[in-house]
């Protein structure tokens, strides 16, 4: 199954416009900081301002609608998936966050395009 991330300003209005106009349904949620949307075989994690995807990066940068959409890879163990990426030379965002459904950790593609590697609880 895909798994795509958008940030989204809130989380309410984006759960009634892709349940609205897309036939997603609602899996999970968690108040007004994430929710899980599925239609036929791709997962949509709506994360809002509130949730652990959104916080700032350590360069300050900040993670912001339309510019941090990315590529979901689930792993099973994310600490030997960092320490192996940064063995290979690539290029990682942030440490590690933790929030209350797992952990993540953003990589860049050749292009600079975020890739998240995201380990559930």
């Amino acid at each position: 199954m895909a798994v795509v991330r958008y940030l989204v300003r809130d989380v309410d209005a984006a759960l009634a416009f892709y349940t609205e106009h897309f036939g997603f349904e609602v899996q999970q949620r968690w108040g007004p900081a994430f929710a899980i949307l599925k239609r036929d075989d791709l997962q949509m994690w709506l994360s809002g301002p509130a949730s652990s995807a959104a916080r700032d990066m350590p360069d300050g940068r900040s993670p912001a609608p339309g510019g941090w959409n990315r590529v979901v890879v689930e792993v099973d163990d994310i600490d030997e998936a960092v320490a192996r990426l940064t063995e290979a030379g690539v290029t990682l965002r942030n440490d590690v966050a933790r929030g209350p459904g797992g952990a993540q950790i953003l990589a860049e593609d050749p292009s600079g395009n975020p890739v998240e590697l995201f380990q559930a609880d």
